[in-house]
């Protein structure tokens, strides 16, 4: 059994909590808002749940998922993750984050960056590009029909293998995109980021449809890093 520390805990977040607790581990859930506001979601989710502060959930996490805002990456705590893989699903909204340098020239990744802020830790990029709806949807039992794939992308092998048997547990395949310097394939703007997932690519909330490892990995090797759509 494994237990998931969550840095933040809206759509993504608490979606994947379910899945978590689905497959039998435990998790730790943490927003900026205080533990306080998370007692009906954990009360959901049952024993295998429990609120913390962002410092707590990075402590008790022996995988810790950063789901928040990218214009917050620097207040994830820096030593309480030293050591840990950490998940990152964040994605790069310039209207809401400000304006990146690094990222709107192309020179770094929102993945790199977090992994800059957290030398000591394992990042890896995984569950940016699909809607939560999808998400919860689309998870399927090992070798069942119609399993869906998430990409992956991170810098240590290990790390990366942790991430893949965690998707398997809870119920996805998965596609290695490479390194960090790679996760900009599945960013918003790229072939891979959602419609794949979507019953409906002109109404997201009309349902989910499969996506198999080669679709994942076909709409990751049509990315480019501009003009895409």
């Amino acid at each position: 059994m494994t237990t998931w520390g969550f840095i933040g805990s809206g759509n993504i977040g608490s979606t994947l909590a379910r899945l978590a607790v689905n497959a039998g581990h435990d998790v730790v859930l943490s927003n900026s808002r205080g533990p306080e506001t998370l007692a009906e979601l954990v009360s959901e989710l049952g024993p295998h749940a429990r609120a913390a502060t962002a410092a707590e959930a990075a402590r008790a996490g022996d995988v810790v998922v950063v789901t928040i805002p990218l214009k917050a990456y620097r207040e994830v705590p820096v030593d309480d993750l030293a050591g840990k893989v950490v998940i990152d699903t964040m994605n790069y909204y310039p209207q809401r984050d400000g304006q990146l340098a690094a990222l709107d020239d192309g020179t770094s990744t929102s993945s790199e960056l977090l992994q800059a802020h957290l030398p000591e830790s394992h990042v890896v990029k995984a569950f940016n590009n699909i809607f939560f709806q999808h998400l919860g949807e689309l998870a399927r039992p090992s070798g069942a029909d119609g399993r869906s794939a998430l990409a992956i992308a991170g810098d240590d092998p290990d790390a990366k293998k942790r991430v893949t048997d965690l998707l398997d547990e809870i119920g996805y395949d998965t596609v290695d995109l490479g390194p960090l310097s790679e996760s900009w394939r599945t960013q918003p703007g790229t072939p891979a980021y959602g419609l794949m997932y979507a019953a409906d690519e002109a109404d997201w909330s009309a349902g989910a449809r499969p996506a198999s490892t080669d679709v994942v990995a076909q709409r990751a090797a049509q990315a480019q890093r501009a003009g895409v759509s």
